[in-house]
């Protein structure tokens, strides 16, 4: 299982490392533009990286819509960040062109917009590391993103495929709970989805009235370390 937060604003990069078991880091044109807006691309970039190190993985998308630029740009991530970056690139038509050159080249490849099960099973053929599936995107056209992650994975079991099935998009607690729930090994969610799983008040009060009954016998404040009377 892995969880991944999907931002490229480096505090919450430095939260998210520092409060939760990460995998990694993926970002998206749009999410840099919302969460960051660099100057540099680039070098923001390598300031990820340098927040979550070498044993979490870094998404990040190309913009061409050929494939001939989409397999340029993957290069210059490569050659700005090194090797282990994964080069994230929609399953369009030049697209899968594009993540079967660059499997074939020794680069890590996350097939990304993918809306459709045809599409995850294209990037699957293609040999893509990770197949990031949106669930509001498909839920906004009328698709089932649970039914795709269950036939995705069923997939992937079934063939043994190393392909990972990355469930991305979410806008409530509840859909990250059905994507793990139907066998997704990864997910990735904005910090603030991450953080609403600690938002249930029933929880809140339980704990609260642990620190109430403790601090009823040994005073104020008191915790493990000054619990005497």
């Amino acid at each position: 299982m892995e969880i991944l937060v999907d931002t490229a604003n480096l505090d919450e990069i430095r939260y998210a490392c520092d409060y939760y078991p990460l995998s990694g880091v993926t970002c998206n044109p749009t999410i840099v533009m919302k969460s960051a807006n660099p100057d540099d691309f680039f070098a923001h970039l390598k300031k990820m990286r340098e927040i979550i190190g070498h044993d979490r993985t870094l998404h990040a998308q190309v913009i061409a819509l050929d494939s001939e630029t989409q397999i340029k740009e993957a290069h210059a991530m490569a050659d700005q960040l090194g090797k282990d970056i994964y080069v994230k690139v929609p399953v369009t038509q030049e697209g899968l062109r594009t993540i079967t050159r660059l499997k074939k080249d020794g680069f890590n490849v996350t097939a990304t917009g993918v809306y459709d099960t045809m599409q995850a099973f294209y990037a699957l053929a293609a040999g893509a590391d990770y197949i990031a599936a949106y669930v509001n995107r498909m839920l906004n056209i009328g698709a089932e993103p649970n039914q795709l992650f269950i036939d995705v994975q069923n997939k992937i079991d079934q063939e043994g495929l190393p392909s990972k099935l990355l469930a991305a998009g979410f806008h409530s607690v509840g859909q990250l709970k059905d994507a793990f729930a139907c066998g997704c090994e990864s997910a990735t969610a904005s910090l603030d989805i991450l953080k609403a799983t600690f938002n249930n008040q029933n929880v809140i009060n339980h704990i609260a009235s642990f620190k109430k009954d403790w601090e009823s016998m040994y005073g104020e404040g008191a915790t493990l370390l000054n619990s005497r009377k």
